[in-house]
């Protein structure tokens, strides 16, 4: 019966194309806005890491002191240098990652490059492990470097291509700030987005070329342009490179990969703040967070405002094209009246003449779907023309793919119930007895 009610449902359709066009357009339309927008959404609030975000945690101790300075509940997003350190010493997780953003210049060896900066991380040695950032070349340094504030780097392959046309350059040696760095591994393509482990120097289209451990960037005071927040009489540090101890701005990660090691390290962080009350370091009782990935992107709201009041936007215009289909269907369904009312008189039920209507309404919508995805392919077109920095990231996945075709589905089903259901209370009798 399906393919009958299909060919029924072509046949009405091609009668009168002027409306089934505007049927067509008006679902295009909606869809083509809202898939922009939902894209956009989707890719900004997905999980940059699926199957390890669960098990990556961030935590937060409060050091502040009663100033008034950087007020509020919630304890700063970042660490000082002195907490950060005690917790990575601390070895309470599976794994533990300090780190924060810099910018470091290369000097090429080669004369036809000018010296250039790139993006730095200055971190320790578990954070490729942690993340689980791909190596095409090499490894990453272990603890034992941290410790002995080696010279090694990992760079990027952005930088590899750049400085060694894409080879296998472990091993080789490169200048940064006048010092040789021995490169011990080489990244794939890895730019998690958003760029959850610090957000403070950007949500999005940020990736780092050099990683270098943390205690060599120390030691060599190597250029730190993260977030940094202060009290009291917080300053810089020593020769004003570094900030003071009553500053934050380092992050700190651990990887606890069982709900109970969660709760067993936020015990550990209030008991960590009521020693350091002790001692002196912290006045405050013990305020403390333990927030997994997604949670600490929730808190930290990464997704703009625009983009969440454009995606709300654009779903009350596919609301105003599917009441205009609506409109549009109940005066091409009732027009058949007679048509209907002749196939009720030869014996075809109520639910049989639904069904036929429904099925019309579904080509209806996958037709607008159609059109919807090309309009949509556009939008995000124009989006990826925009100067936002998450531009960039505006493609259409197969998820988003198919859920264009459902919503476009959906929507005129939903459209076509109320003119199919109302086309179907028609008495046959009196619209045979007027013909």
């Amino acid at each position: 019966m399906f393919g009958y009610y299909l060919d029924l449902a072509l046949h009405s359709l091609k009668r009168n194309k002027a409306l089934t066009a505007l049927m067509v357009l008006a679902i295009a339309l909606g869809i083509g806005a809202s898939m922009t927008t939902l894209t956009v959404l989707h890719v900004l609030s997905g999980d940059p890491l699926p199957g390890r975000s669960g098990t990556l945690y961030y935590p937060q101790v409060d050091a502040r002191d009663d100033s008034g300075i950087m007020s509020g509940k919630e304890p700063p997003p970042q660490l000082t240098e002195i907490d950060g350190f005690n917790l990575l010493h601390a070895k309470r997780a599976d794994r533990q990652a300090l780190m924060t953003g810099g910018a470091v210049p290369i000097q090429p060896d080669s004369a036809a490059l000018d010296p250039f900066y790139v993006e730095a991380r200055y971190t320790t040695a578990d954070f490729f492990a942690m993340f689980g950032a791909p190596f095409r070349y090499g490894r990453g340094w272990n603890a034992a470097d941290d410790e002995a504030k080696a010279r090694d780097v990992v760079i990027g392959s952005e930088l590899n291509e750049r400085l060694f046309g894409g080879a296998n350059s472990v091993g080789r040696t490169l200048r940064m700030a006048d010092s040789l760095f021995r490169i011990v591994g080489v990244l794939g393509d890895w730019a998690p987005s958003p760029h959850f482990y610090d957000l403070n120097t950007g949500s999005y289209g940020y990736a780092e070329q050099v990683f270098i451990p943390l205690q060599t960037m120390l030691d060599l005071h190597l250029e730190h342009n993260g977030s940094t927040d202060c009290w009291g009489n917080g300053t810089g540090g020593v020769g004003t490179i570094y900030p003071a101890p009553s500053c934050v701005w380092m992050q700190f990660w651990v990887q606890l990969d069982t709900p109970a090691k969660a709760a067993d390290y936020k015990e550990f962080l209030v008991h960590y703040s009521e020693q350091q009350k002790a001692l002196g370091r912290f006045v405050k009782v013990p305020n403390v967070r333990l927030r997994n990935l997604m949670q600490w992107l929730a808190y930290q709201q990464v997704v703009p405002d625009d983009v969440r009041l454009q995606a709300g936007l654009a779903f009350g215009f596919l609301l105003v094209c599917l009441v205009n289909t609506v409109g549009l269907m109940l005066a091409k369904f009732l027009r058949r009246a007679n048509e209907l009312s002749v196939r009720r008189a030869l014996g075809a039920s109520r639910r049989a003449l639904f069904a036929q209507l429904l099925i019309e309404s579904g080509v209806v919508g996958l037709t607008g779907g159609m059109g919807g995805l090309l309009l949509a392919l556009l939008g995000l077109w124009v989006v990826r023309q925009r100067p936002s920095d998450y531009a960039a990231l505006a493609h259409l996945d197969p998820v988003m793919l198919l859920t264009t075709f459902l919503l476009a589905l959906g929507a005129s089903l939903l459209a076509g119930l109320l003119p199919a259901w109302r086309a179907c209370q028609i008495t046959p009798a009196l619209q045979l007895k007027s013909n």
